[in-house]
């Protein structure tokens, strides 16, 4: 009698201590733009369950707010942009973000609208691009690298359309939201748009008539990061998410699922 009470208790014992350790499992709230971002994190959801947390993904469809959140500690991290806009973000907000991270790049594509070659461009044609510093830089410099203009000597990613030098043909830089950027494709020759906001709008790659090299500077520069708020660098959690993102598994998911338009850099 006294060893089956003794069992039972020991079994009681374990029961308790898996309840507790259920318990225990912390919620992981990260911040992504729908594609591919919450995409990727999805990957991982497992993983990280195995470690003891829950990863919940929480999709915006802007470049603020889960910025915001983030500094507001709504979440604990984000993953959707890349360096150089964070450190802009910062400047301009005054907040204390810092990257933890480079996870993948997604290569800027010139897309055509109205026109269908970039030597079909007319004079006085337009060309849209993204309205936020550092991607309208980006986007300039890729039309200077195909010969529709030249910035100022020196402007680099500070790059906005009064730094344009020469414009031959006259064009119209149409500053646009990033995320509208496909919805006014039609109305525009040509724009210059983000990778994700590409893929959303059911873009590919292959579609567009020039990207940035997958091989460049520029794919470290604007490579897309987890962002945490400064002095959670690491956290358990965060570092968790980071070795679950740069694994083999993820990569090849990546190279399988975005055929080019997403590369991983890690």
């Amino acid at each position: 009698m006294k060893k089956l009470i003794a069992f039972v208790l020991a079994a009681l014992l374990v029961a308790a201590s898996l309840s507790g350790c259920a318990k225990k499992k912390q919620t992981l709230k990260v911040g992504a733009s729908p594609t591919p971002h919450a995409e990727i994190l999805a990957q991982v959801k497992d993983t990280l369950a195995k470690e003891g947390y829950d990863l919940e993904i929480q999709e915006f469809s802007d470049y603020v707010i889960p910025n915001t959140s983030l500094e507001s500690g709504d979440l604990d991290a984000n993953y959707f942009q890349h360096k150089p806009y964070m450190d802009q973000f910062n400047a301009d907000n005054g907040t204390h973000l810092v990257s933890v991270a480079s996870i993948h790049y997604e290569p800027m594509g010139i897309f055509a609208g109205k026109s269908k070659a970039l030597a079909d461009l007319p004079d006085g044609g337009s060309i849209a691009v993204p309205n936020d510093a550092t991607n309208e830089a980006r986007a300039l410099m890729l039309l200077e690298a195909n010969g529709v203009l030249k910035l100022k000597e020196g402007v680099g990613l500070k790059a906005t359309k009064l730094d344009i030098a020469e414009n031959p043909k006259n064009i119209d830089i149409v500053e646009v939201e990033a995320a509208q950027l496909v919805n006014d494709l039609p109305d525009v020759d040509f724009a210059v748009i983000n990778g994700n906001y590409a893929i959303q709008g059911g873009l590919k790659v292959a579609d567009a008539l020039a990207i940035e090299s997958a091989d460049s500077e520029a794919a470290k520069t604007y490579a897309n990061i987890i962002a945490v708020k400064e002095g959670h660098e690491n956290d358990p959690g965060i570092q968790a998410l980071v070795k679950a993102l740069q694994s083999d598994a993820v990569k090849k998911y990546i190279n399988d699922t975005y055929a080019g338009a997403v590369v991983p850099i890690f």
